[in-house]
């Protein structure tokens, strides 16, 4: 995923939570709503965790050090896990709360015209977020299916940003829902379990996360289709013959690591076993650019199956 795909859809979606933030809170003072406040600390936790997104992402271009060599890649899979924890904690937790307290203490939603009028005006706002999302995962999400992007993608701006958005959506939704009931009913325990159900779908949508930046800050490998780039810009045949075992990590969403011992033929020299190496490391990058770290062991290749055992 390009960085200035993933932030431009961060930058969107901020943008539009901030606006629906502020209003959603105007919604709940003059109406009293509890799905409304909910709703409005839902936006304002989006908001946050746009904002580490983006401190994730310069925080991840600085450059190596001796204590840390590989450089600062990982930065943004470690600011995309905090954006779990925070839409759990402060996101879903708080919904929960809010809609446990309403339904024990219901009252009735006043000046329903406002909040109401500011869940489709979020609606509108968040669909132009979510729309930008989805426009910048189309670039580079190739023939994927939208689980699968999720699952496989390295980069985890725009998967955080599409989940974000959606739940979003879902979530405002079921405002509209829980206060419309609560109004054709006079009853706002509606309200109450609308409140529940935003709290329910946050949590979802944080757990899914924290699994899935949980495995990049475990270290992936490269995808299937870099992996067999990488293999078959490793062996020319000539002076590389096969590839006995590779290893590959990711660095960062677009830094990779290789590792791989390779076959050379048994009597080349020892200049000659270097010109292959730096000729393969050439092959790699050029059939996978964001491999950037490579480190080539050269061996003779001995097939002990074909090796009849000494009777």
């Amino acid at each position: 995923m390009s960085a200035s795909g993933g932030t431009k859809a961060i930058v969107a979606a901020l943008a539009a939570n901030l606006a629906i933030a502020v209003a959603k809170f105007v919604a709940f003072l003059f109406s009293g709503s509890s799905s409304m406040l909910a709703e409005s600390v839902h936006s304002l936790a989006d908001s946050g965790n746009q904002g580490l997104l983006l401190v994730g992402g310069k925080k991840a271009q600085r450059e190596a050090t001796p204590q840390h060599p590989f450089g600062y890649g990982r930065e943004r899979y470690i600011y995309a896990f905090l954006v779990s924890i925070v839409l759990f904690s402060v996101g879903g937790m708080f919904a929960l709360y809010e809609g446990y307290e309403k339904i024990k203490h219901p009252h009735e939603i006043e000046a329903w015209y406002w909040p109401v009028g500011v869940l489709v005006f979020a609606i509108i706002a968040e669909t132009f977020s979510f729309r930008t999302a989805i426009k910048e995962s189309n670039q580079v999400r190739g023939k994927l299916s939208w689980k699968e992007f999720v699952r496989r993608a390295k980069a985890p701006e725009l998967p955080v940003v599409l989940l974000e958005d959606l739940g979003a959506l879902v979530g405002l939704i079921l405002a509209l829902v829980g206060v419309s009931l609560a109004l054709a009913t006079g009853n706002g325990v509606w309200d109450g379990i609308g409140t529940l159900c935003i709290g329910v779908l946050l949590i979802v949508i944080a757990i899914v996360l924290a699994a899935e930046t949980k495995s990049l800050l475990l270290g992936e490998s490269a995808g299937t289709d870099d992996v067999k780039k990488i293999e078959q810009a490793l062996v020319d045949d000539e002076s590389v013959t096969r590839v006995i075992h590779m290893r590959t990590l990711h660095l960062g969403p677009e830094e990779l690591l290789v590792a791989a011992k390779i076959a050379v033929q048994h009597d080349d020299t020892a200049a000659e076993v270097a010109r292959a190496i730096d000729a393969a490391e050439s092959r790699i990058r050029a059939a996978v650019p964001i491999a950037r770290v490579i480190y080539l062991e050269p061996d003779i290749y001995r097939d002990t199956k074909s090796i009849s055992p000494t009777p």
